[in-house]
């Protein structure tokens, strides 16, 4: 399935709450793929804080295990039980639906040496790097850069298209220049208060 299907598969649940067991069973065989694009999907559009912690928590736990080689994601029990409100999912579907779809025309296998063998090691690493850069963040308006990152990542791993992953990196380094930008100023403001 592609991310669209499954993304529209989910929007379609049941249900007032959707659980990270039942997001689990939807994902098919490019489990860890498409779960690095639905935890980048709320960190795309302007979201309260908590969303991007959670999502930072869980994404390094993915790269963690992408990065060890596991062949399907593991959470623990508790985890699996969490659930997200169905209405949130809907609308986080209907916003990026637009500019997945689009991306799915132009995507092909391209550059297929970044999945698989070795190349996992370099895309635990990758998302270790973007689930901090979540972490750091500004809030509402900060990990949109970081939350594109980690889609166009996920969305090149299912798509198997190595310039998605490129692309992902770019939008990285322009979050990490606004964290940093972010963190300065409110160094250059807490100076200018002190003295």
């Amino acid at each position: 399935m592609r991310t669209s299907e499954v993304l529209t598969k989910l929007a379609g649940e049941p249900g007032e709450r959707l659980s990270v067991e039942t997001i689990f069973a939807n994902l098919g065989n490019r489990s860890f793929a498409l779960l690095v694009v639905i935890l980048g999907l709320p960190n795309s559009i302007p979201m309260p804080p908590p969303i991007a912690l959670v999502s930072a928590f869980v994404l390094f736990a993915v790269a963690v295990q992408i990065l060890f080689g596991r062949k399907t994601p593991w959470a623990p029990r508790y985890l699996l039980t969490r659930s997200v409100a169905t209405a949130d999912v809907r609308r986080a579907a209907a916003k990026v639906m637009p500019y997945i779809s689009w991306l799915e025309r132009w995507t092909r296998p391209r550059m297929q040496w970044l999945g698989g063998g070795l190349a996992n090691i370099f895309i635990g690493a990758v998302l270790i790097v973007l689930s901090i850069g979540l972490l750091t963040a500004a809030p509402f308006i900060g990990q949109i850069p970081w939350g594109i990152a980690v889609c166009l990542v996920g969305l090149g791993l299912v798509e198997r298209d190595g310039v998605l992953v490129i692309a992902g990196l770019v939008a990285a380094a322009v979050g990490a220049s606004l964290s940093a930008s972010f963190v300065y100023a409110i160094f250059v403001a807490i100076k200018n208060l002190v003295s």
